[in-house]
């Protein structure tokens, strides 16, 4: 489980067999940077905790050697995560709750572009008619 505080509010999430096998992998390289007993993740070649403009560097320069025509940030990170989540059909209510947002709205936002949500819509419905109790 990883734990997030943002603002007073604290989330705690699961973390996937491939994430946790990937942050092993991470700790094992990095014990052979200086202060690698330091609490951080992620740290500079330097030892250091790595900085938020570090992480945009490094994020935005693996977008543009990834051949993306948009200027990639860390956020697009969250932003890809609540919309996969929205994809995948998942209650609204709970990727406010997984994403740590107070306001309804700033989540509605992910599953507002996704007019995919609709398709077989009507089937749905009418299956769950079919099997309702009168």
């Amino acid at each position: 489980y990883i734990h997030r505080l943002k603002k007073g509010f604290s989330t705690t999430h699961p973390l996937l067999n491939k994430e946790v096998q990937a942050l092993k992998n991470w700790l094992s390289i990095r014990t052979s940077y200086p202060h690698a007993e330091s609490e951080w993740v992620f740290l500079s070649r330097k030892g250091n905790p790595l900085s938020r403009q570090q992480f945009y560097h490094i994020i935005s320069t693996s977008g543009g050697n990834a051949g993306l025509s948009l200027e990639i940030h860390p956020h697009m990170l969250r932003h890809s995560c609540g919309f996969a989540l929205a994809n995948m059909g998942i209650d609204t209510r709970l990727i406010q709750d997984y994403l740590g947002h107070r306001n309804i709205r700033h989540t509605v936002w992910y599953t507002a572009s996704n007019a995919g949500r609709f398709y077989g819509i009507w089937d749905r419905a009418r299956g769950r008619q079919r099997h309702a109790v009168l």
